[in-house]
């Protein structure tokens, strides 16, 4: 049995779980709650479910509860993260993630970004992911160093009030006309435990808007608001307008350009560190991948 400390008050299960059950990959975690294998206070949960100081969260005692090894950050990329700080105070820190960088381990990877922000300085010791970016996305994430902080920040982002501007080149000619795609979306999990997004009519409701910031030869730079957060959403909304983005393996294979890094880019964040404070704006540059393939692109290569 686990009982939620004040620290991971407000903390998703899912999230609660990935930390607590080191080594046990993610395909597990989320099946165990499907199942009813874990229960918070005796009853059966979602991932989403909420948790509050005290709770019990029961835990099968063959779901690997043992910590399994969490790898130590090189030198090199010690120095990655640190040069990657856009923003920091006394509590929370906005990096440029890098990409190809996933923001937790599990699954196979001993050592992701916050484990690593963990070991690099005292005062990042508590850090907590206040969001997710996919492991191929690069740009602006929000990590707390406070749980004041962090319950605020998932606050907000339960109430749409956290402001995401996205960057993306995608395959071929994006229709003037198409600025909005409405289109409800569903996991799924394939036999091999890898997670899949599908467009649904009986999924959760999925909003993003789309603007042409230029157009290329053979494809388009567009710059991307998300209304709604759900997994993979404009890598699947993409794909469901027959754009997929440029160097996406899971979504847009055996396209006309070919790229190994994910044409993704989370540019800007806006929210309110506190309740009562103005918004505050960040902005990521993009990597040499995302602006070298631009350039290519521009000079018809």
């Amino acid at each position: 049995m686990l009982v939620v400390p004040e620290r991971q008050n407000g903390q998703r299960l899912d999230n609660f779980l990935l930390r607590e059950l080191k080594g046990l990959p993610r395909s597990r975690v989320y099946r165990l709650i499907r199942t009813g294998e874990v229960r918070v206070n005796r009853g059966r949960c979602k991932p989403d479910t909420r948790l509050s100081r005290g709770d019990q969260v029961r835990v099968p005692p063959y779901a690997g509860r043992k910590p399994a090894h969490v790898g130590t950050p090189t030198d090199k990329l010690r120095q990655r993260l640190e040069d990657s700080v856009l923003f920091e105070n006394e509590t929370l820190l906005v990096l440029n993630k890098p990409s190809g960088m996933p923001v937790h381990g599990g699954s196979g990877i001993a050592l992701g970004l916050i484990e690593a922000l963990r070991q690099i300085r005292p005062e990042w010791m508590e850090a907590e992911l206040a969001h997710r970016l996919d492991r191929e996305t690069s740009g602006c994430l929000v990590i707390a160093k406070q749980v004041d902080f962090l319950r605020h920040m998932q606050a907000e982002l339960r109430a749409g009030k956290v402001e995401k501007t996205y960057l993306a080149l995608v395959q071929g000619a994006w229709p003037d006309e198409l600025d909005t795609i409405d289109l409800p979306l569903r996991k799924n999990e394939l036999a091999s435990g890898e997670r899949i997004v599908r467009a649904n009519p009986d999924g959760k409701p999925a909003l993003t808007t789309f603007q042409i910031r230029e157009r290329l030869p053979d494809a388009t730079l567009l710059q991307i608001g998300l209304e709604t957060g759900r997994t993979h959403q404009i890598r699947v909304h993409c794909q469901s307008a027959g754009h997929p983005i440029i160097g996406d393996e899971k979504y847009g294979k055996d396209t006309a350009i070919s790229h190994k890094h994910l044409a993704l880019h989370a540019w800007q964040i806006a929210f309110r560190p506190t309740p009562i404070a103005e918004l505050h704006h960040f902005e990521a540059p993009c990597n040499r991948h995302f602006t070298q393939l631009l350039e290519s692109l521009s000079n018809g290569r």
